[in-house]
């Protein structure tokens, strides 16, 4: 009878389970489902509410479909056209992605103003003191004092002469 065969854990397996438990890897799993529910509300107020009063306060232009046909015909919405095959630029659709966008961006900033005021956020530490030389800079500065204590590279030399015109060579 054979004995069983023992499977071994690849040491990239390992590695991947220990970088997908870290702490900060489920924090951005969790923030990216988050955001992706913020999107779709930050999506429904642009499309359905602000870009409906906008529309209003300039005479009833629909940003959604604001486009410029390059190539093909023009129909009356942005998806009949492109549906024609036709080529467009979807400026309305541009600028409620901007408009999107600006809202997300705006809500992050407050929302980490309130965390910030609130204590919640990780603080900086103050440095405390000068910052520790590194090793080049601590061999850096054993060279400087060795050097110090020795005499000036002119003394060493011998002085130019008859002899010696050329005291480096």
């Amino acid at each position: 009878m054979q004995p069983p065969i023992s499977l071994r854990e690849p040491a990239w397996l390992r590695e991947f389970k220990a970088f997908i438990t870290r702490g900060n890897v489920l924090d951005l799993a969790v923030g990216v489902v988050i955001g992706a529910a913020f999107t779709t509300i930050v999506g429904s107020l642009v499309e359905d509410i602000i870009n409906p009063v906008i529309g209003l306060l300039v005479g009833g232009i629909d940003f959604s479909n604001l486009f410029i046909v390059l190539r093909g015909e023009r129909a009356p919405s942005l998806q009949a056209t492109r549906d024609s095959g036709a080529a467009v630029i979807a400026i309305g659709q541009f600028i409620n992605a901007v408009i999107k966008f600006l809202i997300v961006a705006m809500a992050i900033f407050w929302l980490l103003k309130v965390l910030a005021r609130a204590g919640l956020t990780k603080a900086k530490e103050e440095p405390k003191g000068p910052p520790e030389p590194t090793l080049t800079e601590t061999l850096l500065m054993e060279i400087r004092d060795e050097l110090k204590g020795r005499p000036p590279v002119a003394a060493v030399l011998p002085p130019p002469g008859p002899a010696n015109p050329n005291p480096i060579a």
